[in-house]
């Protein structure tokens, strides 16, 4: 199909008083998805003022386990009892189609 057909969708819960804290962590991570040669895309999301999100793809399933394995996750599980109501919740997910540039 695509150099994108695995995924992973992240969503984080910040703790009250932890929103801009999370807003930052998210911004700062994008340096660390850039240098993973094999995520194809990674967006960092934000729902409403607590509830974020994590989406990115990747060629393939060794692809998605480096990443799970890899610089972003361990900063967050690092920092998930410190700025997240509860452990993200994350999903592997099959991409159907997509529209790149």
């Amino acid at each position: 199909m695509s150099n994108s057909e695995y995924a992973l969708f992240a969503r984080l819960e910040a703790k009250t008083g932890k929103e801009d804290e999370v807003e930052e962590f998210l911004r700062s991570a994008l340096p660390m998805a850039q240098e993973e040669e094999k995520t194809t895309t990674w967006f960092a999301l934000k729902f409403d003022e607590s509830t974020f999100g994590i989406y990115d793809t990747f060629p393939d399933e060794e692809g998605r386990q480096a990443h799970l394995d890899g610089k972003i996750a361990s900063a967050l599980e690092e920092s998930a009892d410190e700025l997240l109501a509860r452990p993200p919740q994350i999903e592997e997910v099959e991409v159907l189609e997509a529209k790149h540039p």
